[in-house]
């Protein structure tokens, strides 16, 4: 696949704008590994193999099983993730899908009785900064260095 556009060069300051967010969603309370699965499983949805690729080294590094990460698109049903993952996991998707969604009260329910009010809104944050990188990796067709025509 070939990249579309270079957006880190085409539009630096919302590139910058974007590092922010990012930087500024790794210094909240959620737990490395949680947010870790939830980047995970957002970019899973989205098709997003630039994102999954960075991804999967930072889960391991942070503590997420390799199990876990092989059964994380059908976490629903595997006995591998707790309540608490499970509530984030399922808020993700609610989400990341929001116009098939609407984001359902027994999500929400699901993420307001393991969450605080402050986690529960650092969580949608989270969600919302990797939907935003998956868009601009797929949408501009991303690429990692020396990656592009790795067929393994």
């Amino acid at each position: 696949m070939t990249p579309r556009l270079d957006y880190f060069k085409a539009a630096p300051d919302a590139m910058k704008a974007m590092l922010a967010l990012e930087t500024a969603s790794r210094g909240l309370s959620i737990p490395l590994a949680l947010r870790e699965l939830v980047k995970m499983r957002v970019s899973q949805i989205n098709g997003c193999a630039y994102c999954l690729d960075m991804h999967a080294p930072e889960a391991r590094a942070a503590g997420v099983s390799q199990q876990k990460l092989d059964v994380l698109a059908a976490w629903r049903e595997s006995p591998a993730f707790d309540a608490r993952e499970r509530a984030a996991l399922g808020w993700a998707e609610a989400l990341t899908r929001l116009e098939a969604t609407g984001a359902p009260q027994p999500d929400y329910d699901a993420l307001a009785a393991r969450f605080t009010a402050a986690e529960q809104a650092e969580l949608t944050l989270i969600v919302n900064v990797i939907n935003a990188w998956n868009r601009f990796a797929v949408g501009f067709r991303a690429q990692h260095p020396g990656r592009e025509n790795d067929a393994t």
